[in-house]
């Protein structure tokens, strides 16, 4: 499942809002019809995960964590304690819990953006701007692929 896209939207007063129709269209395709939901880790936005995803996430992370440190139990515990399932409705929507959109300071309007197998939802007004100045994102982009490159003709 590939996600991409940058689209508005509005959440009803209940907190609900419509998936939009081109990540519904995938999901649906992948039979997905429920989205785990969790807060992003560095960023005030939410993140919806199809099942699947979500599953490869909690199993790669599971990997890298003994279950006999206790930092790491805390870890696992933090990550999947501020996780929700949520259904999609037969009209396409989800309903953000209360909590969740505190988390995220959005008020009514938000922002889909995909992120390749996952979806962030922000406030709208946080995502008006670039996430960075052109210029930087420019130098910052050749930076990343000019390394993989030069290591990728390293392997050869």
């Amino acid at each position: 499942m590939r996600f991409i896209g940058n689209i508005e939207a509005k959440t009803d007063s209940k907190g609900r809002v419509f998936l939009p129709a081109c990540f519904r269209r995938i999901l649906q395709n992948d039979g997905c019809d429920k989205v785990m939901l969790r807060k992003e880790v560095y960023q005030d936005c939410l993140v919806l995960y199809p099942i699947s995803n979500w599953n490869e996430q909690l199993d790669a992370l599971r990997s890298r964590l003994d279950k006999w440190n206790s930092k790491h139990q805390m870890i696992f515990r933090q990550f999947v304690a501020d996780v929700e399932e949520l259904s999609i409705d037969t009209s396409g929507r989800i309903l953000l819990p209360k909590r969740y959109m505190a988390l995220a300071d959005i008020k009514q309007e938000v922002r889909f953006i995909g992120m390749d197998d996952t979806i962030e939802i922000w406030a709208k007004e946080k995502v008006e701007k670039p996430f960075m100045q052109p210029e930087e994102f420019g130098l910052e982009l050749e930076k990343i692929m000019t390394t993989e490159r030069i290591t990728n003709n390293e392997r050869e």
